[in-house]
C-alpha cells in the first residue's frame, strides 16, 4: 500500500550520536558517565516504543484491509 520510507538519514544520526555518547563514556566526571548511561537506556526504551507502534499500526492496516475487502465483494 504505501512504499518503505528511506530511514538513511535516521541511522546515520543514531550512528552519529552513539559515537558521541561513547566517547563521553571516559569522561572524569561522573555525573557526565552516569548521564551517559540513562540517555542510552531512554534511547532504547524509545526505540522499543517505535517498534511497539508500528507493529499495531501495521496489525490495524491489515485488519482495515480485511475489512475492506470483505466489503468490496
Amino acid at each position: 500500500m504505501f512504499d518503505e520510507e528511506d530511514k538513511t538519514y535516521y541511522k546515520l544520526r543514531e550512528k552519529s550520536v552513539m559515537k558521541w555518547l561513547d566517547g563521553l563514556r571516559v569522561h572524569r566526571d561522573v555525573e557526565v558517565r552516569g548521564g551517559v548511561e540513562i540517555t542510552i537506556e531512554y534511547i532504547e526504551s524509545l526505540q522499543k516504543k517505535i517498534k511497539y507502534l508500528e507493529d499495531k499500526n501495521l496489525l490495524k492496516n491489515k485488519y482495515l484491509k480485511k475489512m475492506k475487502d470483505k466489503t468490496s465483494r
